[in-house]
């Protein structure tokens, strides 16, 4: 069960109150075919760019309708290509006209005519067998520009509002693909699941960024535990004041990840349970749970180097949280 943690040893104790997949996953990505090679099959192209480059979105697509999975894939396909580009262009120029293909893409899909790219024509694939809101895809497109030019946040609510733009807008999608879009409950809690799983892939990504330079913990926040980032660069998890930081933004993710789950009791379900037609799309949450717990457990130190490397049971608390309707 989720609680809210302390800072006070390796053992924390929770507290009473409540506390892009992406960046870690890019750092450490296999390198997908090129789009000529996927062209023929761009379904297949979308599912094996999402094995080598999102470990946890390919294992929990398999738990969508069949039907729907080359859709589900065309999605995460299409979310994993946009958080890559910052990392992968030589500037912000490219990153630019990068977007500005995606832009052109999502209309000429809407018009019936997807470019000859594989993930183009998986989305075009998708939006036949579902109602894909293109403002959402826009949406995610304009913070991936934006974010080319400011890849860090001075505050908390600038970074929620990023997470809201990226994360809960992917969510939204998978909501409207599984038909379920009309639900205030789903998309709230949504919202709030983005905002937790935006924040748990940064801080896994932490030493990932930390190596280039860059500070994903929002400037307020470090601020206010005495963090200088020139030692976070150079010396990583032995920076003074760095877990106390951790510790604060962490919290913020559990808050988040928590009230999602509180959003299902509200509305009166059985036991705060996820309906089943919707579980898929909160799948999300465990991975994201999973993480906070691991961070916990090594007295959020980010930089552990346990925190790289795959939990063998994730699959298996995927596969139990399916079936238990629980994240």
């Amino acid at each position: 069960m989720l609680r809210q943690f302390s800072r006070s040893s390796p053992k924390i104790q929770w507290c009473t109150a409540r506390l892009s997949g992406i960046s870690h996953c890019r750092a450490l990505a296999t390198q997908a075919p090129p789009p000529e090679a996927g062209v023929a099959d761009p379904d297949a192209y979308c599912k094996d760019l999402v094995r080598k480059r999102d470990y946890e979105s390919y294992l929990i697509g398999a738990f969508y309708p069949r039907h729907i999975q080359g859709a589900f894939f065309a999605l995460r396909a299409f979310y994993v290509e946009l958080a890559s580009v910052q990392d992968t262009v030589s500037n912000s120029m490219i990153g630019k006209m990068r977007m500005q293909f995606w832009r052109d893409a999502i209309k000429s899909i809407a018009d019936g005519r997807p470019p000859r790219h594989p993930i183009a024509l998986a989305l075009h694939n998708a939006s036949q067998k579902a109602n894909l809101p293109a403002y959402h895809l826009r949406r995610i497109i304009d913070a991936r520009d934006a974010e080319l030019h400011t890849p860090t946040h001075l505050t908390l609510e600038s970074l929620t509002a990023h997470a809201e733009s990226t994360s809960s807008t992917f969510l939204y999608l998978l909501l409207s693909l599984l038909n379920l879009s009309s639900s205030s409950t789903f998309s709230h809690a949504a919202s709030h699941l983005g905002v937790a799983q935006t924040i748990h892939i940064l801080l896994r990504a932490l030493p990932y960024h930390a190596s280039k330079g860059r500070m994903v913990i929002p400037a307020e926040i470090t601020a206010r535990h005495g963090v200088r980032q020139e030692d976070v660069f150079r010396t990583g998890g032995n920076a003074e004041g760095i877990s106390d930081a951790v510790f604060e933004f962490a919290t913020v993710a559990n808050d988040n990840l928590l009230t999602a789950r509180e959003m299902f009791k509200q509305s009166g379900g059985d036991g705060g349970k996820v309906p089943q037609v919707a579980m898929p799309v909160f799948l999300y949450g465990i991975p994201t749970r999973d993480y906070l717990g691991r961070l916990e457990a090594v007295n959020f130190d980010a930089f552990h180097p346990s925190l790289q490397l795959h939990d063998w049971k994730l699959p298996w608390r995927i596969w139990r949280g399916r079936h238990k309707t629980e994240f």
